[in-house]
């Protein structure tokens, strides 16, 4: 079963239609014991980082996810959902994230011919052995909207970057866990080819 958090943000139906275009059945669930007994979670999300971790709170899930990724189960958080993963927003000072991942989220700067938010397609330089990336080409076209963009703390964790006047951290894998800044659900066949090459993941133990 492929649980995707509802937590009220925005974009959650899109990655739902993307995955029934599939062949899959997933579940927009708050439910903690659906959550808990699901073979693939994902989080998704588009909108404010301070409402998002305030409707995880108000919900009572920030607990389910960090049981979740505990129990080893995968885990991909998408946009506003690989964000909240880390430990902070500069979209919300003072507001703590979930901290699963060490990193820090920023805005993207101000610069000649860039516009904020980021949106649109770009390409990505992606890291040798990435599993969310496997058999895609190796600078792989994805779609992006946002004008925050994460600094992870452990460059291992780096799946993928792309550029857009700095170098954006575009993907990250550790473990059973695995997170995309651009958006899968809206990238075409490339898309839904990382989407597949995440439910190939398989719980641990």
């Amino acid at each position: 079963m492929i649980a995707i958090i509802d937590y009220d943000a925005g974009n959650i139906k899109s990655v739902e239609k993307a995955l029934l275009s599939m062949g899959e059945t997933p579940v927009l669930t708050r439910d903690p014991e659906v959550i808990l007994q699901s073979d693939h979670i994902i989080l998704p999300g588009v909108g404010s980082f301070g409402d998002a971790m305030e409707n995880l709170n108000k919900f009572g899930l920030i607990n389910v996810i960090h049981e979740a990724i505990n129990r080893k189960i995968p885990f991909l958080g998408i946009c506003l959902g690989m964000q909240l993963l880390f430990e902070s927003s500069e979209e919300t000072p003072g507001v703590a994230g979930l901290g699963i991942l060490k990193g820090k989220i920023v805005r993207i700067p101000e610069g000649p011919g860039l516009k904020i938010p980021h949106m649109g397609w770009n390409s990505l330089n992606v890291r040798e052995g990435a599993s969310l990336f496997k058999g895609l080409e190796k600078e792989p076209y994805v779609y992006f909207v946002h004008s925050y963009y994460l600094q992870a703390k452990d460059p291992k964790i780096v799946a993928a970057t792309a550029e857009y006047g700095v170098t954006i951290h575009a993907s990250v894998e550790k473990e059973n866990v695995f997170a995309c800044q651009f958006h899968p659900e809206k990238s075409s066949k490339t898309g839904l080819a990382i989407l597949k090459n995440f439910l190939a993941q398989r719980r641990e133990g």
